[in-house]
């Protein structure tokens, strides 16, 4: 199956971001891509943390038809492009109104080649981060997710793909990407984020090499990836990695498509010569 991380700069300017996002899309999806997948904020990257509540959106109805463009647009672009193009789209994350008063959900959104919605996912893990002159704290604006999210894809030959959810800072957390793995092995996770230069440097790439070997699968990782209006740097490298930890396709900075073909046969005989995945003997519950 061929794949796409879409990188983006997104803008503290909603409109600009879904124009870009559709036509990141559309160009993914006549290269070949049948899953293609957003940055973390792809809507947005404001000028203050509290900007996201000012566009959060209801979380719409599953069906295209049912959703209301004027209401809420963001769902409606992402279910419109999977259904016009005929892919997956893993639809970064946007807003999603929670229960909380003045938070938000970091929420992906993920719809099929007809555009239902098939999976939400909302962050789990919120970053927070201070060195004394940059602080980050997630928790401020949004709400925690609670349920860890898989669904499987198929691809256009009739292939199943088991694909593991989650959001940059969730990236840190091994247990999570075990847990998704638990009844079914992962063939696919897919991470949004949008990682600061200073982490990004020290960690992106080692991390989601990490996770990759660890469960023998595919990583896609689609990432904001250069210099924001408000100042503040994203790391980019957009990627895709092979379940030996191989990085297969890479975008340092700037808005592209990072695509690559997703080898079943390589994954199932790397999985035979090193069954790591059934000699797991401690979190089995």
């Amino acid at each position: 199956m061929k794949v796409a991380a879409l990188q983006m700069v997104s803008t503290p300017r909603v409109d600009d971001n879904l124009t870009q996002a559709r036509a990141l899309i559309a160009q993914a999806a006549q290269a070949g891509a049948e899953l293609v997948a957003l940055p973390e904020y792809f809507c947005l990257m404001g000028l203050h943390d509290r900007d996201k509540l000012s566009i959060a959106e209801p979380l719409a109805p599953a069906a295209l038809a049912d959703i209301d463009a004027h209401r809420t647009p963001m769902q409606h672009l992402l279910a419109q492009a999977a259904h016009e193009h005929g892919v997956w789209v893993v639809g970064g994350t946007l807003p999603i109104l929670a229960d909380v008063p003045d938070k938000v959900s970091n929420t992906v959104l993920v719809f099929n080649p007809q555009g239902q919605r098939v999976a939400r996912y909302d962050k789990i893990h919120l970053f927070c981060f201070d060195d004394g002159q940059r602080r980050y704290d997630e928790a401020a604006t949004l709400t925690p997710g609670t349920q860890a999210v898989s669904f499987v894809a198929t691809d256009r030959q009739g292939g199943e793909w088991h694909v593991g959810l989650s959001v940059c800072y969730d990236l840190r957390f091994p247990e999570l990407f075990r847990q998704l793995g638990q009844s079914r092995p992962l063939d696919l996770i897919v991470l949004p984020a949008a990682f600061t230069d200073t982490t990004g440097k020290a960690h992106w790439e080692l991390l989601l090499r990490a996770r990759a070997v660890e469960n023998l699968c595919h990583v896609l990782a689609p990432a904001q990836g250069g210099l924001h209006a408000s100042g503040r740097r994203t790391f980019g490298h957009s990627l895709v990695v092979g379940p030996w930890g191989e990085v297969l396709a890479v975008q340092a900075e700037g808005p592209g498509v990072v695509m690559a073909e997703l080898d079943r046969a390589r994954q199932t005989q790397l999985r035979s010569q090193l069954p790591a995945l059934s000699h797991r003997v401690l979190g089995l519950g």
